[in-house]
């Protein structure tokens, strides 16, 4: 049993499954958690009712990163051991065999703007702002590799070095995030992505989506 991550579908958007993040207030990351994304991914990647997926944080905050006050007391290799099975839900979100699209609202920090990057496609509120925060905390990120390929080595490594946060004109234009739209269209418009693709052959989407690799 899941206590932070569902997966929910509704009947007026068959096809269309939400993996949902509910750890209030921040839905900060610890390695429960991370266990439970990786069972969630695993979930919807097998079930034939569905689709496309949706990955949420709720209308408030999408995912404010690891949490720190949980890190600061693992010894070295209790900090090891959460950041692998970090990279593993993360690969894991990243593996599901159908298209993904992370709705971020409020922030995308650290490891939560990494999830998000696992993801296909990004909509974001015009309010929110995302970064590669990790040094902020200090810490270094677990993943850098999804956040280069999306941005360029160079631009990455600004955000990395600075842990500066980014607003969603600025994220736009990187590349962080493929659509802005308003705060309270975030769900809805990623749910108008889904919904374009819930039509095609499971079979094909998976091929297609395999072709560009992980």
């Amino acid at each position: 049993m899941r206590e932070f991550v569902g997966v929910h579908t509704l009947d007026e958007h068959p096809g269309i499954a939400t993996l949902l993040l509910s750890r209030p207030p921040t839905n900060a990351l610890t390695r429960q958690m991370f266990r439970e994304i990786i069972d969630a991914a695993t979930e919807v990647g097998e079930r034939d009712d569905v689709a496309a997926v949706i990955i949420f944080g709720g209308h408030e905050i999408f995912c404010g990163g690891d949490d720190v006050a949980v890190l600061q007391t693992f010894t070295p290799d209790e900090a090891a051991g959460a950041a692998e099975v970090g990279r593993e839900a993360v690969d894991a979100l990243a593996a599901i065999p159908k298209p993904t699209v992370a709705a971020i609202t409020g922030y995308a920090l650290g490891s939560g703007l990494t999830l998000a990057l696992a993801a296909d496609r990004r909509v974001a509120g015009d309010n929110v702002k995302v970064g590669a925060t990790e040094i902020l905390s200090g810490f270094p990120p677990v993943e850098t590799g999804r956040l280069a390929r999306a941005i360029g080595e160079s631009k990455a490594k600004d955000l990395v070095f600075t842990g500066r946060f980014v607003d969603a004109k600025e994220a736009l234009a990187l590349g962080l995030i493929d659509e802005m739209v308003a705060p309270d269209a975030v769900y809805d418009a990623a749910v108008a992505w889904a919904q374009r693709l819930v039509e095609h052959p499971p079979q094909i989407l998976a091929a297609a989506k395999a072709s560009f690799g992980r």
